[in-house]
């Protein structure tokens, strides 16, 4: 087999990237290792930046999501008793957020997918990268029983963070920035109506809150627990009990509970990889770094990555620019480390740390005072939280 980019991972960074290439012309194979229900299956982030939304567009991707997903204008962050809203489009001169399922924008993706005609193949347990640094890269692995050998120009590796892409690269080739945070989120899905009409942050005693949303029927909730914690240990009457015990209390009083769709237990950590790249394999998305998810951000920076690939390679097939495939990591990781701070900052104002002494108490309270009180600090959430803007790539 042959191609001109080889695609490893079929979630939605990979999904985007070859829908992208399709429109412009240029020839892409997706392999992934698991089926199309596992890769549906994932729940995952539900809040797009514009940049992306803009992204789903271009691709032919946006047709259902501009017509079922809600735009957003503001967030509210609670603490202490208190309430502030974030009026995000008129802090950033009109800018929003799109409340649109990743489980939706997958279905989209593959559907556009299914219509170009492109290749995909799945369950494909196997790929292994050869030769990455060379002119002629190729990726072997085992296909309906079959040995297959791809041959290609370029590799993306949107496989994940436990994905072949990055486990392929010399340890002594790249550099891991990371920090593991001491507790993780609980979060619930259920066909309830969200108890607000925007996204509510909220630092508790008890431990961070994050009321949010996937549709006006359905909602997602998180729950700051320990990591010791097991979802097991967490009836939905236990998750409901607590959660109306942190949310204030006219809040609390129009919360409609009801069975959950799905209870999981995630860990935060901020990672990141230096450089994005090695030879011919590109990292993106999740392959090269994780946000605590308290910026939702994410997805939209593996949006964000698939962009500056994509225009790359279209100024090197259309252009020839060859010269712009050494500044891939240039061009992410700007917006990246910018988005990793911006993550690290919302998990550590929100949060309840274990070793917090009375002093870290009030700096956090006081940051959050200034930072919501003042048009400069929100201002700073707003831009950061609609999206920076994308690299533009000459």
């Amino acid at each position: 087999m042959k191609t001109q980019v080889a695609i490893i991972g079929a979630g939605p960074s990979g999904l985007l990237l070859g829908q992208l290439l399709h429109k412009a012309g240029i020839d892409n194979i997706i392999i992934e290792r698991q089926s199309p229900d596992y890769v549906l299956g994932r729940i995952r982030a539900g809040i797009l930046e514009q940049g992306m939304v803009d992204l789903l567009r271009e691709a032919g991707a946006g047709e259902r999501m501009d017509r079922e997903g809600i735009i957003h204008d503001g967030i509210e962050i609670a603490f202490e008793g208190r309430s502030e809203r974030l009026d995000l489009k008129e802090l950033t001169g009109g800018k929003t957020v799109m409340v649109y399922g990743q489980t939706e924008i997958t279905r989209d993706l593959m559907e556009a997918r299914a219509a170009s005609g492109q290749t995909t193949l799945y369950q494909v347990p196997d790929v292994a990268i050869h030769d990455a640094r060379s002119d002629k890269p190729y990726l072997t692995f085992t296909h309906e029983g079959q040995q297959v050998r791809l041959d290609c120009d370029y590799i993306a590796g949107c496989d994940g963070f436990h994905g072949v892409a990055r486990r392929s690269i010399p340890e002594d080739s790249i550099k891991t920035f990371e920090r593991v945070y001491p507790f993780g989120w609980l979060g619930l899905l259920s066909d309830t109506p969200p108890v607000s009409d925007e996204l509510i942050y909220l630092n508790h005693e008890r431990g961070f809150v994050l009321c949010s949303m996937r549709s006006a029927t359905r909602s997602r909730y998180y729950l700051q627990v320990n990591l010791a914690e097991k979802v097991e240990d967490w009836s939905d009457e236990r998750f409901w009990e607590e959660l109306k015990r942190r949310l204030p209390e006219e809040v609390a009083a129009k919360l409609v509970t009801g069975p959950s769709l799905e209870k999981s237990i995630a860990p935060l950590r901020s990672f990141v990889v230096e450089p994005m790249q090695y030879g011919r394999l590109f990292l993106v998305g999740d392959a090269a770094h994780i946000v605590p998810p308290t910026g939702a951000k994410g997805l939209n920076l593996a949006a964000s990555d698939v962009n500056s690939l994509y225009r790359i390679l279209v100024k090197v097939y259309q252009e020839g620019r060859t010269d712009l495939l050494e500044r891939y990591s240039e061009f992410c990781l700007e917006r990246i480390w910018k988005a990793e701070r911006f993550s690290w900052w919302m998990t550590s104002m929100l949060h309840q740390f274990p070793d917090m002494d009375d002093f870290s108490q009030r700096i956090q309270s006081s940051e959050l005072d200034y930072f919501v009180g003042s048009v400069a600090g929100q201002t700073t959430i707003a831009e950061n939280y609609v999206g920076l803007p994308y690299p533009d790539i000459r």
